[in-house]
């Protein structure tokens, strides 16, 4: 059964752990157990695309959409769109660097990862985070 939910949410830094709240909330109703590891990242990718659109969003945009969706394998699509154009890219980060290691953090967690245009209304930065056994 493929299970979605989004929800909006203001250009804050608060937002951000209201954002790993509603989806981890979401995703044990449907069923991921709290020990489940898929959970887990799928909180930490949020967090960090979040973190993204606050600290890179455009300065105008006041919100910002998260949506989650549950796959019927046990995997979960999550998804962050800004009214932002450019996007995200990796980029060397020197060890000493305080900021700069979100997209490597969702690099290294997610299955798969990618942005979609949404034209002139910005983008949706997406991560992939499999079922695990």
């Amino acid at each position: 059964m493929l299970r979605r939910n989004s929800f909006r949410l203001p250009r804050h830094p608060a937002s951000v752990g209201l954002a790993r709240r509603r989806v981890r909330d979401h995703l044990t109703d449907w069923g991921h157990g709290p020990d489940d590891e898929a959970l887990a990242d799928a909180v930490l990718l949020v967090s960090e695309l979040a973190t993204n659109v606050i600290r890179h969003g455009p300065f105008q945009e006041r919100e910002f959409e998260v949506a989650v969706t549950a796959l019927a394998d046990g995997s979960a699509l999550i998804e962050v769109s800004d009214d932002g154009g450019p996007e995200p890219r990796l980029r060397a980060v020197d060890e000493s660097a305080e900021a700069g290691r979100g997209l490597h953090v969702v690099e290294n967690v997610s299955a798969a990862w990618g942005v979609w245009s949404r034209g002139r209304h910005g983008k949706t930065v997406w991560a992939l985070v499999q079922a695990t056994p």
